[in-house]
């Protein structure tokens, strides 16, 4: 019988994780912040496990008292050059993604575009790029390699660096008392 250990996968990923999210540049997060922060709308899109952690962000910047949207809603408004659209795509070359970034940049909004392929498709519409350096499908050379499933990496490090943009947010909008952000939590639960 195999021994299967939690223990062990449980290392693996803090690992990975650490060495992804220490080779993102400082400087492209603070970028992300000032553009969310002065934004009236951010949109974020994305496709599978990287638009939920996506919409997981968006949620979290309503309860910052920032609006925000995932492309797709049923209540999304029209984006206006006033607003930022916020792409995930590990490659920067997912269709869906390129096409709303292509329009988006249509109508000036600003595109920030967080992935790991530098010299992608999205290049072409994007403002700012966020690069989480971590294996995509594409297998580019300076990728760092991972031992998880499919793009998980990614994905994770994606959350993680948004939940640390949403903690720098917080400190530059003078938020000093969290408990104050629970008049933003849903509460028909």
């Amino acid at each position: 019988m195999i021994k299967i250990s939690y223990a062990a996968k449980r290392k693996i990923i803090m690992d990975e994780l650490q060495g992804a999210l220490e080779n993102i540049q400082e400087s492209d997060i603070n970028k992300l912040v000032e553009c969310i922060c002065t934004a009236d709308t951010v949109f974020v899109v994305g496709v599978g496990r990287v638009m939920l952690m996506l919409q997981a962000f968006a949620k979290r910047l309503n309860h910052l008292g920032i609006r925000a949207n995932f492309v797709g809603a049923i209540d999304e408004p029209a984006i206006t050059e006033k607003d930022v659209l916020l792409v995930g795509s590990g490659s920067g070359e997912s269709v869906f993604p390129v096409a709303i970034a292509k329009i988006a940049k249509k109508y000036k909004a600003k595109i920030v575009h967080i992935g790991s392929n530098s010299q992608s498709t999205m290049s072409n519409y994007e403002d700012i790029f966020v690069r989480i350096p971590c294996a995509t499908k594409l297998h580019l050379i300076d990728e760092i390699s991972s031992r998880q499933i499919m793009s998980s990496l990614f994905e994770q490090s994606l959350l993680i660096l948004l939940d640390a943009a949403a903690m720098m947010i917080v400190e530059k909008n003078g938020i000093y008392n969290l408990d104050d952000l629970w008049k933003y939590h849903a509460n028909l639960e």
